[in-house]
């Protein structure tokens, strides 16, 4: 079977019907081997029959979410393609030969973008059309290397073993944003297509909530990029802390009628100290993401990693220690040379929290260097020969086993033959 068309399902007892026949009919006026199958996610209303007498195969999703139904669905599907889309009427069904024929050409997945299609008005709130949508689409652009334009369209195609073998883990709404991410993040072919989106045909409000949704998809976003949660953000803030820091650690700086002392020196250093760690951060979650298969692996960050082995770590973050306690004993002797009396807080601060931050980031660097280490250990992971040798030695085991109870038995009936010939 070439293709299966999926439609998550939560009381869609209106659209259903006319969902259905629309993909069917495209696909038998087009000569398209294919079928329909609706993942119910526990309507109440009818629309498991409904889809059936409209010529729907219905899978049945206990675990709620749209992207829990999807992942159901297209677990299902018996098609080698795959193409999703809601079941209120909203997208074209009848419009799916531009999807298939990119799928057919090569494709891993192919996105609509509705806003290069046509929206019709009154399909989507001014909220998503000119906010929400623009702005997370931006956002993905941005984050990872996609030149997708509508991220978040819900008629999308794809190959099906391409989308199983990325294991995609959400189960709600952010399911259309991690399928793009995790394709463009493992180098899938995506491609784009118009499409349109019409007012869907409910009498009920959606499911999809503006602002939960939208924050689900913007954390999924940043939770997959280290480098805009972390990493940039760390290295601005150390940055410009170490520019400062380092300005006022030989005086008071003016700038027209703006007087910056050491007040404004430790805020520079808590910038810096916070901004080393957020760089860190990146690392670890690179790191982490890579081994535990959720990211790919950066060949920027396993290059760093070879080159600063944990002993250089350890020695980076003994010299700043070193540095730290130098700075501390300066303090000590700027103390007794005031004969350990009252100090000018504008002149010891200037020594001690330049120290105090190298010590606190020496002890930064060696912790990191240690658990970069730990999160290096590379588990033995089983490959398939791997799997399939065990299997064979799990069966010899078994028929062994057989073996011997068959012999043990055999010889259990043997032996009162023999007591019987003696007698």
């Amino acid at each position: 079977m070439e293709l299966t068309v999926v439609m998550p399902c939560l009381n869609e007892a209106e659209t259903v019907e006319v969902c259905v026949r629309k993909a069917l009919a495209c696909m038998e006026e087009h000569g398209i081997e294919g079928e329909v199958l609706i993942a119910d996610n526990g309507s109440t209303d009818g629309s498991q029959q409904i889809a059936r007498d409209a010529g729907a195969r219905v899978v049945h999703v206990d675990e709620k979410g749209y992207g829990n139904a999807l992942m159901g669905g297209i677990r299902a599907a018996r098609g080698k393609y795959v193409i999703m889309g809601d079941a209120d009427d909203s997208y074209d069904f009848t419009a799916l030969v531009p999807f298939v024929e990119q799928l057919r050409d090569g494709a891993d997945l192919v996105m609509g973008n509705r806003f290069r299609g046509g929206i019709a008005p009154g399909a989507m709130p001014p909220l998503h059309r000119y906010l929400g949508n623009p702005v997370l689409s931006f956002i993905g652009r941005l984050f990872f290397p996609s030149a997708i334009g509508d991220f978040h369209c819900g008629l999308r195609g794809f190959r099906r073993d391409s989308i199983l073998r990325l294991q995609l883990q959400t189960g709600g709404m952010e399911f259309a944003s991690e399928m793009v991410v995790r394709s463009t993040l493992s180098g899938l072919d995506v491609r784009e297509v118009p499409t349109t989106l019409s007012p869907d045909g409910r009498s009920r409000p959606p499911h999809l909530r503006s602002w939960r949704d939208g924050w689900r998809h913007l954390r999924f976003l940043l939770l997959y990029s280290p480098k805009w949660l972390f990493f940039y953000p760390g290295l601005v803030m150390m940055a410009l802390g170490l520019v400062a820091g380092t300005a006022l650690t030989f005086g008071p700086v003016e700038i027209g009628e703006l007087a910056f002392d050491v007040d404004t020196l430790v805020g520079a250093s808590a910038a810096v100290v916070i901004g080393f760690q957020a760089v860190l951060f990146a690392v670890f979650t690179k790191v982490y993401a890579a081994e535990e298969g959720f990211l790919p692996e950066s060949p920027r960050i396993r290059k760093l990693i070879d080159i600063v082995t944990l002993e250089k770590g350890l020695v980076a973050g003994g010299l700043l220690a070193l540095a730290g306690l130098v700075g501390l004993v300066m303090s000590l002797v700027h103390w007794q040379i005031r004969s350990f009396g009252e100090l000018d807080p504008r002149e010891s601060l200037r020594i001690v929290v330049p120290s105090a931050t190298a010590l606190v980031m020496s002890f930064q660097t060696i912790f990191a260097a240690l658990f970069v280490s730990i999160l290096g250990i590379r588990r033995t992971r089983e490959t398939p020969a791997d799997v399939a040798a065990k299997a064979a030695e799990e069966a010899a085991e078994i028929v062994s086993r057989e073996q011997a109870g068959q012999t043990a038995g055999e010889q259990a009936e043997q032996a009162p033959r023999e007591d019987t010939t003696t007698r």
